[in-house]
Order: structure tokens, then sequence, then C-alpha cells
């Protein structure tokens, strides 16, 4: 047997509500409903906007580091650095690629510059054009496999290996002055980490 319990009176001194009319009644169910959409609809929408965004994010970063091959562009800076290649200003054709293992990590680039850019870029490397040897491909053919590059067109081609001691990352040069005012340069800088 269950006990009832009693009602608790309403206060004295607040007046009795008029009972809800069905306008008031539609009003405080659209508001509840508006209010409830609001709490789940907004933060739900946000989580997919932010996964379809994270998603393309990674389908950009997967082409990027599952490219094999050359692609058009100029490194990043942090790569330049690290790799010690001093694309210089003026630059056309550029082309990079990098590759990464635990043994040794390898930057290709290519690119035209005209003769003033040549001299820069080999300068900011620490040597001059003297170092360039004729008919030297200094760039080995594994490498050339790699990037695509063929050293066999017409024109001077010249070379240089640039060895420097661990850390810092050794360079071969191959330059072709088929036009000399505009020389094309390709570059393998190799260091281990």
């Amino acid at each position: 047997m269950t006990a009832a319990l009693p009602r608790q009176a309403a206060p004295p001194d607040e007046p009795d509500r008029p009972p809800e009319t069905p306008g008031h009644k539609a009003r405080r169910r659209a508001l509840t409903l508006l209010i409830i959409v609001l709490l789940i609809g907004v933060p739900a929408g946000y989580l997919v906007i932010s996964a379809a965004q994270s998603r393309d994010s990674g389908k950009d970063k997967e082409s990027t580091y599952s490219a094999t091959g050359l692609a058009e562009g100029w490194p990043s800076k942090v790569q330049r650095r690290l790799y010690q290649v001093p694309v210089p200003h003026p630059a056309d054709r550029i082309a990079y690629y990098e590759t990464n293992n635990w043994k040794t990590s390898r930057l290709y680039v290519q690119f035209r510059t005209n003769s003033a850019g040549l001299d820069s870029f080999l300068e900011g490397m620490g040597v001059n054009r003297d170092a360039l040897k004729k008919n030297d491909i200094a760039i080995s053919s594994r490498d050339q496999k790699i990037t695509g590059w063929r050293f066999t067109a017409t024109g001077t081609w010249s070379g240089l290996t640039h060895a420097q001691k661990n850390p810092a990352p050794t360079q071969d040069v191959v330059v072709n002055t088929a036009d000399p005012e505009f020389p094309m340069v390709y570059v393998v800088s190799r260091t281990v980490p």
C-alpha cells in the first residue's frame, strides 16, 4: 500500500496563472524545438564541415608525399636551407622532388637561370664556375632514373660534386649551357640524417 503524498500549496503571494492558450503553447513548443536544433544541429554541422576539411587536407598531403618524380614549383625554404640548394633569382622551369629513408635523404632540383644566377647559385654552395668540369655528368644514373633526367641533349654539359663532411649535404650538379645566356641546372643534394 502506498501512501498518498500531500500536495504542496501555491505560495500565497503568487497570483494564479491563467490556463495556457493554444497559441502560447505552440510558441513555447516552437521555441523549445529551436533551442534543441541549435544545441544539436550547430555542433553537428561544425563536426561535418571540420571532418570534410580534415579529409581534404589528408588527401592533399597524401598526394604530395606519394608523388613520384619532379613536381613543378619551388622547394620550401626549409628544404633549400637543409639541403643547401640556393636556387637563385631569377629562375624558371623550377621543379623538385624529395626522397627520405633511414639511410639517406635527397632533394632533386632543376631550374633555368641566367649567367649571373648560375654564378650566384655556385657561390651560395661555396664553389665557383671554375669547379665545373666539361663533359662531367656528376649525377648518377640511379638519380637520373628517379627524376627522368636525360643528359643526352645537345649542348655543353658540365658538372661537379661538392662533397662536404656530414652532416652537411653533398651536392652533385650538372649544368647545360646550350644557351649560355640561360643555363639549365640540375642538382641532387643528399644528406645522411
